[in-house]
């Protein structure tokens, strides 16, 4: 261990070379290296932790750069933990950093949580918590979670010593057209980073021993007005029984759509008879739309069906796929027999292909 490159945490009343040698033995799951995983491995590993394991399948895009700052314009189209995994290696030599390029999903959870002592959810989607709170609660290990929102966060431990796991927070999974999207209601860059960095020190915390983890306990944050707030939650012994993952992590009730990946749009839009709709909003498809697109709001819809041709295959993109999908939803009541398609992840999804406009 290099005593000068951590000299001035060692120093620490309270801390010291014990702390130290706590971080340099941890092993540390991360999933997710986006708008939080960034700053929670950027400071994990700065700080001396000894194995960083980093699950993430996604690729850089433009839209990914006002928050994911690790990131450059350069990267974009590159696979996250592929550039992440370069970043982090020149800024310590010394951590074990194991890339596993893929989505933690119900086949590869427990097998790779297994090899670690604890885990960050620096994800951005429901189904993914939920999955790792079980499979943590299965294998026995801490994780750290963290949520964003707009201009605020969220921040608490779960599973830690006995304590709270995230089902006793948040008993079930809500429906999907329930669930908030950034895509649709955005978040202001900075928010991330704060929210990661605290994800980063309760790590720390938990590893180390020192302080008093969020355990139990859930950190609301307001960038508007810098207010915190704190709720405090108890145990449900129930949630601490749990022997197995669950059969299925999708979204309770989801209605089975047809749906194509990204990569196959423009060849299919060349076929006869058939439609791009976008369902986002006028500002943002006055700002950026594919060409063969038409500007149909999610929120106008149910008012505009007329407009809509049954007799071809219409393909439906929002951002993400989310609003596309609930466009869909609403359509196939008014017409089951359409051939509606979802445009899977969205313009998110289409850097590549958008690239070329």
């Amino acid at each position: 261990m290099n005593s000068e490159r951590y000299n001035r945490q060692v120093i620490l009343k309270d801390f010291g070379p014990k702390a130290q040698q706590k971080l340099a033995d941890a092993k540390v799951l991360v999933v997710g290296a986006g708008g939080l995983g960034i700053p929670v491995l950027t400071y994990l590993n700065a700080m001396g932790v000894g194995t960083l394991g980093i699950v993430d399948n996604d690729t850089v895009a433009f839209s990914n750069l006002h928050r994911q700052v690790l990131y450059s314009e350069n990267d974009v189209g590159q696979s996250k933990v592929g550039v992440i995994i370069k970043k982090l290696r020149q800024q310590n030599s010394t951590t074990n950093l194991i890339p596993y390029s893929d989505f933690l999903n119900k086949d590869n959870a427990l097998q790779i949580i297994s090899k670690y002592d604890f885990v960050v959810d620096a994800t951005d989607n429901f189904p993914a918590r939920y999955l790792i709170n079980d499979a943590c609660v299965v294998l026995g290990k801490p994780f750290v979670y963290g949520a964003l929102h707009g201009y605020e966060g969220q921040v608490s431990v779960f599973n830690f010593e006995g304590g709270p796991t995230y089902r006793c927070l948040y008993p079930d999974m809500p429906k999907e057209d329930e669930v908030p999207n950034c895509n649709e209601h955005g978040v202001l860059g900075i928010i991330p980073g704060i929210i990661g960095n605290f994800q980063a020190l309760e790590t720390i915390k938990i590893i180390t021993r020192i302080g008093e983890p969020l355990s139990g306990r859930l950190l609301l944050y307001n960038g508007l007005s810098q207010d915190f707030q704190k709720i405090k939650f108890s145990t449900v012994l129930g949630n601490l029984e749990l022997k197995a993952l669950k059969e299925s992590y999708d979204f309770e009730c989801a209605n089975t759509l047809s749906s194509v990946f990204p990569d196959v749009l423009e060849q299919l839009l060349q076929k006869e008879k058939s439609n791009l709709i976008d369902v986002r909003t006028p500002e943002e498809f006055k700002t950026f739309h594919l060409p063969e697109a038409v500007n149909i709001p999610l929120s106008e819809i149910e008012d505009r069906m007329q407009e809509l041709d049954f007799e071809a295959a219409n393909y439906f993109i929002c951002q993400s796929g989310l609003r596309s999908r609930r466009a869909i939803i609403l359509i196939q009541e008014y017409n089951p027999k359409a051939e509606l398609i979802n445009v899977r992840g969205g313009l998110n999804n289409l850097d590549l292909y958008a690239a070329k406009y």
